[in-house]
């Protein structure tokens, strides 16, 4: 209770100080501008708090630590704590977030702008750079990738058309309200195959619902990771609850007519769940693979997922076409770009590169090929009867081995990204939080330090106290320069 209570406190206390005034913990607001709909309810409420951006940054980054480390001793001790008291931290931290302006990098006015070009504008997000949109529109000062044209998913731009006529700040939270409802329903899906697979849903909704990277970086900053994810979890629960009625339909002997065989069952929505997190953010691509092998030996199980693919692809992409021609998000670019603290940045430098190159560029995604294939054979390959221990756990049937496989594939995508950013680690909490492996659980624990260290406010002070500088180094300085030109 004392660490659920400490988080949720930790929550309160980094809301009230990124609310106070303009600060680099919000990167949309500056000096003279932090308008009181950005801020929320919570703006302004401690007048003598400090105005050191040096201490801000220190207790910014006090605050997560700690949040982390009752975060780790409340999943320490899942055995002792009772489910309304983890839904209870769980419900109250969210709240306390939605309430807060936007926490990391400027992400939700870029969807929002992207939205209003195509709306307001008449401009094809896909072929067309903001900077070529009028600059007085009035999202365009707030978002920041004027050079770039858009990442994201059809079906997530389609959304942000949805919003443009609430205007920017009604656009601002109706976006925020709908990611932390899509957040809480994850949670609600992970707890829901927690019990389709016979496991303590508890230490689940703890793993994924108060990982406080998740919480500040991901739903303070406003990210469409949460959407991608819940369509991918949905996708999940889907496949295990068309196990369970197997089972039970074997067991009572029933049959279904054909047609609810065919059309209504959850295996052709799983493959519309997995079709449309992938037209959100192309990320959810990754797990595709595994889930197609898992029932290679179930033909009539696979037949009906891809009929619910192909289903999805044809409306999705009718849906595409329509809106923005033979044209698809601008991947390339992104995949161009590169964080001075991300795995293949610091290998890097580890060999004296400089940094990420083009060879180390092309060895990270033949490893992340690899990753997959890996991800495949664990999946197809079988298991006897009885389980064995693997990574000091069980493997409890081929629902756990295609649950394991897909988190260890999300892993191998987290860590050979060029541009990794610290709430990605919710693409494998879910994955882990149902596994029964232990190392990835332990690996997700691991990462979640690592992204810490590499992103809290404060380590910038460290990096420079110690002489590392990974953005000097010429390589270093060419990422950083291609950035700004994407840029403002």
């Amino acid at each position: 209770m004392l660490a659920l209570a400490t988080i949720v406190v930790c929550a309160v206390l980094v809301v009230v100080m990124v609310a106070d005034r303009p600060s680099g913990l919000s990167p949309t607001t500056h000096t003279n501008f932090f308008p009181h709909w950005m801020a929320g309810p919570l703006g302004g409420i401690w007048p003598g708090f400090t105005r050191s951006g040096t201490t801000l940054r220190w207790l910014f980054t006090g605050a997560l630590v700690v949040m982390y480390g009752c975060y780790v001793v409340a999943l320490a001790h899942v055995p002792r704590l009772r489910a309304r008291w983890a839904i209870g931290a769980i419900v109250m931290v969210h709240a306390i977030i939605f309430l807060a302006p936007p926490l990391a990098l400027t992400d939700v006015f870029n969807y929002i702008n992207y939205g209003r070009m195509e709306v307001v504008h008449h401009l094809n997000p896909y072929t067309t750079t903001p900077i070529f949109e009028p600059s007085n529109d009035p999202s365009y000062a707030l978002s920041n990738w004027h050079q770039l044209l858009s990442p994201y998913g059809p079906l997530f731009t389609l959304l942000t058309f949805a919003v443009v006529p609430l205007g920017v700040a009604a656009s601002f939270w109706a976006l925020k309200g709908i990611l932390a409802i899509a957040s809480l329903a994850t949670i609600m899906l992970v707890w829901k195959c927690a019990r389709l697979l016979g496991r303590d849903p508890v230490g689940a909704i703890v793993l994924v619902g108060l990982n406080p990277i998740v919480l500040v970086w991901g739903l303070g900053g406003d990210h469409n990771d949460f959407l991608m994810v819940f369509f991918i979890m949905f996708g999940f629960y889907l496949l295990l609850l068309a196990r369970a009625r197997e089972q039970e339909t074997a067991t009572a002997g029933l049959a279904l007519p054909r047609w609810r065989q065919e059309l209504l069952v959850p295996e052709v929505w799983a493959g519309i769940a997995f079709v449309t997190a992938t037209a959100i953010k192309a990320s959810a691509a990754v797990l595709l693979p595994a889930v197609l092998v898992s029932l290679l030996r179930t033909p009539r199980a696979l037949s009906r997922l891809l009929l619910g693919m192909a289903g999805a692809g044809l409306v999705l992409g009718a849906a595409s076409l329509l809106a923005f021609g033979l044209h698809i998000p601008d991947l390339s670019t992104q995949s161009r770009l590169v964080t001075s603290e991300s795995v293949p940045n610091l290998i890097g430098l580890v060999f004296g590169s400089g940094g990420e190159n083009e060879r180390l560029h092309e060895l990270m995604t033949v490893a992340l090929a690899a990753s997959v294939l890996g991800s495949c054979w664990l999946v197809w390959r079988r298991r006897e009867p009885t389980a064995k221990a693997v990574d000091g756990a069980e493997y409890g049937g081929a629902s756990d081995r295609l649950l394991t496989a897909s988190g260890w594939a999300s892993v191998a995508l987290l860590v050979t990204l060029s541009w990794v950013l610290p709430w990605y680690v919710l693409w494998v909490l879910p994955l882990a939080a149902l596994s029964s492996s232990r190392r990835l659980r332990t690996t997700v624990l691991v990462l979640g330090v690592y992204l810490i260290v590499a992103w809290a406010p404060a380590s910038g002070l460290v990096w420079s106290a110690i002489g590392f500088h990974p953005e000097k180094t010429p390589l270093g300085r060419l990422h950083q320069r291609y950035v700004k030109e994407l840029l403002n």
